[in-house]
């Protein structure tokens, strides 16, 4: 019996083998489930399978390519810097200086033209081949079969030209007369050697530089989803990543390259063959410019400027200069304004001061799309004050109050480090981002950001610029920023492309002197409203932060204590000497008190997920008997989030506003 079980299971999973089927029958190989993770999936994906109607785009002189990749990736219709920007830049040729709030299209506005420059050398390129052709044709050969050869693409594969059968073969495109060679190997050894040519050949055309390394990752996928149909290459070239792999890219002679400076510098002077003769560029973009040439920043910038306008100059070469932010001027520091030679900068001297550095030579195209305030129509700004050590209470309060992608940003990167063991502690379960991070790891929680509907990226100014992450809900500025323009690029990462979004100013009183330079510089008109606060959850919620408080400091000395007695202690033994109970954080602590630290530890972590368990919003019985309506209420059953932020807020100035006009109607009735 149990022979027989065995052999029917052993005939089962015969059948279980893989079926060969014939080659009309057999079915398509699997597509790969595993995709590229980046941020930007979310923006360039196709919106429907259904391709879109681009005849709004034909008039921009857009190229066909172009055309193709936009209509797979579904934008119809192109945006107002869009429109201005591609027709001076592409059938004008000119130099192009824009402006445009955040989230309209900055990227493409030079993605287009670029690749535009980068198809006419190709084309002027393959023109100039075939010219110097043509003389070594014999007169001979006849014309029509030449030309099969060179449009037909299967002649020029070595490896379709084996396996294309034996003498016996007839081929019935081969015309009367003529003879046709199989196996020439001499042909297939010429065209790899023409195709090597052309790669060796190929010069770099298109350089992008930008503030951030997130920055570049996300243009090069945005150029690269532009140029689907092109055949153009592209790289990058960023810190934080293997040089030896970059270069290994560069060796691949790619048209455009999007950069760092410091990176970008640093292959240039080890004079990198692909970089060293950069007279041949025609498109030099320079992306966040009024932040990339401020004075103290990016000096390898300055070095790069230098060379492209000095001995690397090419007279024919188009420049982009781009920024949200390129036509705002705040004021100088008091410092600043008080030396002896300090004047004044107005709009117009700092497009002068940047053309000079950037070197524009001529009228170029200038664009200025921003609103009176520079942020955008679709955001809300909101402020709450209070005290320093409140600020953490007021962020979790948002946070469990009202879930959803939520961008935090600081100052400092010990600020950001300080809250994200207080928010994992709360089980809010934060992304840090930040510059001393592995680049790898930057990456990494830019992706799952960008995944999770609900989650929290606490970020220093790293992430302020550029990124266009998509479905961004809440912006909170844990710290007020030093600039408007900084306020204006993090603000700047919600309500992007038409959408809503809101923004929350966490304000100390140390942060009230930036707060006013930041108002009096965007001339708001309207004073910023208050952001609606629960003050009967505020206790709930102080009695959190501060046990998970207790609970970072302590997890914080241990593990400083601990990194700082096990590096003495390897070098105690390795020296073979005593160490001494003064150089040891804490002493030499026996077992018993370190089993009472932990217990405490324990005790106090027990504590806080009993009260992570209770819910803060509890909802308020409105009936004076609890069974009126047929059923006894959860005591802690939470309150629907299905109100947002903004909604709260609309509630609240609209509340004021009625009250405001009842006030007036009142006094005039007196």
């Amino acid at each position: 019996a149990w022979s027989g079980k065995y052999r029917s299971r052993y005939k089962y999973k015969k059948r279980l083998k893989k079926k060969v089927f014939p080659p009309e029958r057999a079915p398509l190989p699997a597509k790969s489930s595993k995709k590229v993770k980046n941020w930007t999936t979310g923006v360039l994906s196709a919106s429907s399978d259904q391709k879109a109607d681009v005849s709004a785009w034909k008039d921009l002189f857009v190229p066909k390519p172009v055309l193709q990749a936009l209509s797979y990736l579904g934008f119809n219709a192109p945006t107002p810097i869009q429109a201005l920007a591609l027709p001076s830049a592409i059938r004008d040729n000119m130099d192009v200086l824009g402006a445009a709030e955040t989230g309209s299209g900055k990227t493409l506005a030079f993605a287009i033209p670029m690749i535009h420059s980068v198809l006419q050398w190709q084309e002027s390129k393959s023109r100039s081949d075939n010219a110097t052709e043509e003389p070594l044709c014999d007169d001979e050969d006849k014309p029509g079969w030449e030309s099969d050869n060179e449009t037909n693409p299967k002649h020029l594969n070595p490896k379709q030209d084996e396996d294309s059968g034996g003498d016996d073969d007839v081929d019935e495109s081969c015309p009367i007369g003529c003879m046709k060679v199989l196996e020439n190997v001499e042909f297939d050894f010429g065209a790899n050697k023409h195709a090597a040519d052309l790669n060796k050949n190929r010069p770099l055309l298109g350089l992008v530089l930008t503030p951030t390394r997130e920055l570049a990752v996300q243009v090069k996928h945005h150029i690269d989803a532009v140029a689907k149909f092109t055949g153009i290459k592209t790289a990058i070239l960023v810190g934080g990543m293997a040089a030896q792999k970059q270069e290994r890219v560069l060796n691949q002679k790619p048209e455009i390259v999007i950069a760092t400076p410091g990176r970008l510098w640093e292959l240039i002077k080890e004079k990198h063959s692909h970089l060293s003769n950069l007279r041949q560029l025609r498109c030099l973009v320079i992306d966040e410019a009024d932040r990339m040439v401020e004075r103290g920043h990016f000096l390898e910038l300055s070095q790069l400027l230098e060379m492209l306008n000095d001995s690397q100059y090419n007279p024919r070469r188009q420049t982009f200069v781009f920024s949200a932010t390129l036509t705002l001027v705040h004021q100088a520091p008091t410092r600043v304004l008080q030396k002896k030679y300090a004047k004044k900068i107005d709009q117009k001297t700092k497009l002068e001061m940047l053309m000079e550095k950037v070197g524009i030579r001529g009228k170029p195209k200038v664009i200025d799309l921003t609103r009176k305030e520079t942020t955008v129509e679709t955001l809300t700004e909101t402020r709450i004050h209070c005290d320093m050590d409140d600020k953490d209470y007021y962020l979790y309060y948002f946070l469990l109050q009202y879930p959803g992608r939520t961008m935090v940003f600081a100052n400092s990167i010990d600020c950001i480090k300080r809250l994200s063991a207080l928010l994992t502690i709360l089980d809010c379960n934060p992304l840090p981002l930040h510059a001393n991070m592995h680049q790898k790891q930057r990456l990494k929680n830019l992706e799952r950001f960008a995944e999770r509907e609900n989650c929290v990226l606490l970020t220093t100014d790293v992430a302020a610029r550029g990124l266009d992450i998509p479905n961004v809900q809440h912006v909170i500025h844990y710290q007020v920023p030093r600039t408007s323009e900084i306020y204006v690029h993090r603000s700047g990462r919600t309500a992007r492309a038409a959408n809503e979004g809101l923004s929350l100013l966490l304000i100390g009183p140390d942060d009230m002197i930036n707060f006013r330079k930041i108002y009096k510089t965007l001339e708001k008109n309207e004073e910023l409203p208050f952001f609606p606060v629960e003050t009967k959850c505020m206790f709930a919620i102080k009695e959190r932060v501060n046990l998970a408080r207790q609970i970072e400091k302590v997890e914080y000395y241990n593990s400083r204590a601990k990194q700082h007695n096990s590096w003495f202690q390897q070098a105690a033994e390795a020296l073979e000497i005593d160490l001494d109970d003064d150089v040891l954080i804490g002493g030499r602590s026996n077992e018993q008190e370190e089993s009472q630290k932990q217990k405490m530890l324990k005790g106090m972590k027990k504590q806080l997920k009993h009260l992570l368990s209770q819910s803060v919003f509890k909802v308020l019985l409105k009936t004076k008997y609890p069974t009126q309506s047929g059923k006894l209420p959860l005591p802690h059953s939470p309150v629907s989030n299905s109100e947002s932020a903004l909604s709260t807020v609309s509630k609240q100035q609209a509340k004021r506003r009625r009250k405001k006009k009842k006030l007036i109607t009142d006094e005039l009735d007196k």
